[in-house]
């Protein structure tokens, strides 16, 4: 029989709470949308709603308990703080696993370098691997992953993001990595943290939670390259370096092609040529960071190789859609997750690589947590359009205004106001052989966008 993910004494006991009654849980989730069988069910509290409200939901889709911080007729654990609870739970399962726990932070590429470290290391321990699932990376992310945690894992991946200074740094002392990587430094969240460097800061604060004979795995390709350098020198045992340049692990040849990039990597101590399914350099980064973790944890690369050349795309980070027309069918490619200046160049990049393209249609929303650099950095990717050679675009909201007066009379746009708006005119004007890419920022609500014109159904949003 396999054994229970908590027990109701053990949930107790690490959240101080008291429980009703005797009962194991087997899953652990705070979104009622998300409650199945055996799950236990936090009922968080939040500014617009309160997970109490949500019980009966969550009990409906098979729930077997809840943290509760008010009595109710079913199975719970009572506590004073849900919030508190979660983490605390966190740091319980943390404590209890002999698994080698991954930490992963960045201004770009977190999630899919998160994603690919798992199909690297379950490729080679298949079942044993646990990992932060979607984007959950923030101060209920990070320990709702940790305490999802199985009892006995070979590895655990653990993704986490800041919006602020000293958030990673709090993250990482509940994660207690044994391997911190860093996938890159853009100027995603500058409007908070006001210029690169401060950036730069931030994300090396993953390093403050390192276990003894701990690992830093950095960027070779950014400016602040040396700033991560010396943060990380405080806590790691052995840092190396990824990327260009002299950097420890390295790409010697790389060639895009339409199945995706064909790579001669120098690692450590020895030589790989393999494939990834994923185009671009930003890809060649993250895969080269992926080795670089596989081989200092003395795992398998080949094995993590023949891993990356069978990992699809990711929704929203890439997802290539075939959509059927009439007479033919046209390409959608999905990076509607997330958007910064780094990511967009590089997504345009890679764009402009495609191949047997009869025309390039970019959909592009705004890019958040820019602040007073928000205007200067969107007119800013006007190059990388022009480089990546699109025949058409269509920028959504008065905010997409800087660039549309950057590119005027360079390629041809339409600024609409809505992905409503935007979802039409494109349906409108899509042909076969186009390839379409579709990117902004998370909040922007490009998915809709996507999935309508997947489906070949007209979007409301």
């Amino acid at each position: 029989m396999t054994s229970p993910l908590w027990t109701s004494d053990e949930i107790a006991a690490a959240t101080g709470g008291r429980a009703s009654q005797a009962f194991d849980v087997t899953g652990v989730t705070f979104d009622s949308r998300e409650a199945g069988p055996g799950d236990l069910f936090l009922a968080m509290p939040g500014s617009l709603y309160d997970g109490h409200d949500f019980l009966d939901k969550a009990f409906a889709g098979g729930a077997e308990a809840a943290v509760v911080s008010r009595p109710i007729e079913r199975p719970h654990v009572l506590v004073e703080d849900v919030a508190a609870a979660l983490e605390a739970l966190g740091r319980a399962a943390r404590a209890r696993t002999s698994a080698t726990v991954l930490g992963v932070t960045g201004s770009v590429g977190k999630t899919s370098t998160k994603e690919a470290l798992f199909a690297a290391l379950d490729r080679g321990h298949p079942g044993q691997v646990h990992r932060s699932v979607k984007s959950y990376n923030n101060h209920t992310g990070v320990p709702l992953s940790l305490a999802r945690m199985p009892r006995d894992p070979t590895f655990a991946v653990i993704e986490m993001g800041m919006n602020n200074a000293g958030e990673i740094a709090a993250l990482t002392r509940q994660v207690r990595p044994h391997l911190a990587l860093v996938t890159a430094i853009a100027p995603a969240h500058i409007e908070n943290l006001g210029s690169e460097e401060a950036i730069a800061d931030a994300k090396g604060e993953i390093f403050e939670g390192l276990e003894p004979d701990g690992i830093a795995i950095i960027p070779n390709g950014t400016p602040h390259r040396d700033r991560l350098v010396k943060a990380a020198r405080r806590h790691a045992d052995r840092i190396i370096t990824f990327g260009s340049g002299d950097a420890d692990v390295h790409a010697v040849h790389a060639v895009s092609s339409e199945g995706g990039s064909l790579i001669s990597a120098a690692l450590l101590e020895r030589e790989l040529t393999f494939t990834i399914s994923q185009r671009g350099d930003h890809w060649v980064s993250n895969a080269l960071a992926v080795l670089a973790a596989v081989e200092a944890l003395g795992e398998d690369v080949a094995v993590a190789g023949l891993a990356l050349a069978d990992m699809g795309g990711l929704k929203g980070r890439g997802a290539r859609h075939r959509v059927a027309l009439a007479d033919g069918e046209a390409l959608l490619i999905d990076e509607s997750y997330n958007a910064n200046p780094a990511s967009m160049a590089a997504t345009l990049k890679s764009f402009g690589e495609e191949r047997e393209v009869v025309r390039r249609i970019a959909v592009l929303g705004p890019m958040r947590e820019l602040g007073a650099h928000a205007d200067a950095l969107h007119a800013g990717l006007a190059p990388a359009i022009l480089d990546a050679h699109v025949d058409r675009l269509i920028l959504i909201s008065d905010d997409m205004r800087p660039l549309a007066e950057a590119i005027v009379g360079k390629v041809s746009f339409d600024l609409v106001d809505s992905v409503g708006e935007a979802t039409g005119l494109l349906t409108q004007i899509l042909r076969p052989g186009d390839a379409v890419l579709v990117k902004a920022s998370n909040s922007i609500g490009l998915a809709a966008l996507v999935e309508a014109v997947k489906e070949g159904a007209p979007c409301s949003t």
